[in-house]
């Protein structure tokens, strides 16, 4: 279950303000972000807050057979979260969640970004027993 968290504060994006108000243009967005460095999309669901007419801003995730990633945007304050996680069993997708979360910053073209990111799963000293503790 190794796998790479990457998350992200974008601020002063850039972007069209379509992008960061309309869940429509957040979700193609997301799809073809996913789909260019070979993550499997499985299922999405993307919220439009507002209305058409007035739009706020819009929240979303897309399942990845890899794991997930979440997006929200404030068209308010030109800001948008970020939150990806990719992991798989067989092969290491730090790569590809890197690729996806570069394409994504680009896309909202902010002024300043905070990143982190978090390598999870099983410890290496633990997997070379076998097994996992409670306390590891």
């Amino acid at each position: 279950m190794h796998g790479l968290h990457l998350l992200a504060e974008l601020y002063e994006c850039r972007c069209a303000p379509q992008l960061l108000a309309d869940a429509g243009a957040l979700r193609e967005l997301c799809l073809a972000v996913c789909a260019t460095p070979g993550l499997t999309p499985v299922g999405v669901a993307f919220h439009q807050f507002g209305s058409a007419l007035d739009p706020f801003g819009a929240t979303g995730v897309v399942v990845l057979a890899e794991s997930h990633l979440a997006v929200h945007t404030w068209p308010e304050i030109q800001a948008v979260t970020l939150d990806l996680y990719v992991c798989n069993f067989s092969q290491d997708n730090s790569a590809a969640a890197r690729i996806a979360c570069q394409r994504l910053i680009g896309a909202f073209a902010p002024a300043r970004v905070r990143r982190r990111e978090l390598e999870r799963g099983i410890p290496e000293h633990v997997r070379a027993f076998g097994k996992v503790g409670e306390n590891d």
